[in-house]
C-alpha cells in the first residue's frame, strides 16, 4: 500500500524527484507525462500533454519547434504551468514559474540525445501548422532520411529547449473523505514558504 501521508522536505526539487523515482518504480506506463499549460499575451489559456525531459539549471526542461503554438505562448507570455498525475500512486504535483529559453548549445547538446527518427521528425514537422494530410508529413520525412543518410542529423535553428523555473509547487495526494493532503511550496528570497492548504 503507497503511503498517504506527505514528507515535508527543505528542497521541493527534491521531493519532486523522490515521488518520480517512485512513480518509475512501481512501472507505470507513462510515468513522464505532464500537463503543460500556457498562455497568449491576452491570457487565454491551452494545455497540453507533454513528457518530462529532466530539470537542468534548476529549471524543468521543455524541447518543441519555436514556431508551435505553445512555444510562442511561452515568449510573449513567459509564465507556465505544469502537472503531474500519478493515479495509482494517488499522487499530484502542480509547478508554477516563469519560463525562459535555453541556449542555443543546451538545445543542441539535448538533440544529440534524441533517437534519430525524432531528430528527422523535427525537421519533417512544421508543429502546428495546418498540413494536407498525412501523406503530406510522410513525403517530408522521406525527403529530410535521404538528405541526411548517412550523416549526422543537425538540431533545427526552429527548434530548441525552454526553462520553466519554479516559483510555486504544490504536492497533493489522495485521502479519504476528500479530505487531500496539499503542502504549498512558495519561493521566498531565502529558500521555500511550506504551508498547508484546505482540500
Amino acid at each position: 500500500m503507497h503511503d498517504k501521508k506527505i514528507h515535508p522536505q527543505r528542497d521541493p526539487l527534491k521531493l519532486f524527484k523522490d515521488w518520480y523515482a517512485k512513480a518509475q518504480e512501481i512501472g507505470l506506463r507513462l510515468p513522464d507525462a505532464m500537463t503543460l499549460a500556457t498562455a497568449t499575451k491576452k491570457g487565454a489559456p491551452s494545455a497540453r500533454v507533454i513528457l518530462y525531459k529532466g530539470i537542468g539549471r534548476g529549471g524543468f526542461r521543455i524541447f518543441t519547434n519555436f514556431n508551435s503554438r505553445k512555444a510562442k505562448e511561452l515568449t510573449s507570455n513567459p509564465q507556465a504551468a505544469l502537472v503531474f498525475y500519478w493515479e495509482k500512486l494517488n499522487r499530484q504535483i502542480r509547478v508554477e514559474g516563469e519560463v525562459k529559453r535555453m541556449t542555443r548549445a543546451q538545445s543542441i547538446t539535448y538533440f544529440k540525445t534524441r533517437p534519430r527518427g525524432s531528430q528527422l521528425g523535427a525537421w519533417a514537422s512544421d508543429q502546428s501548422a495546418e498540413i494536407q494530410n498525412r501523406a503530406h508529413l510522410d513525403q517530408k520525412l522521406a525527403e529530410f532520411e535521404k538528405k541526411y543518410a548517412g550523416k549526422e542529423v543537425p538540431c533545427p535553428a526552429h527548434w530548441g529547449g525552454f526553462l520553466l523555473i519554479p516559483s510555486k509547487f504544490e504536492f497533493w495526494i489522495d485521502r479519504e473523505n476528500r479530505l487531500h493532503d496539499r503542502l504549498v511550496y512558495t519561493r521566498v528570497k531565502k529558500g521555500w514558504k511550506i504551508s498547508h492548504l484546505a482540500p
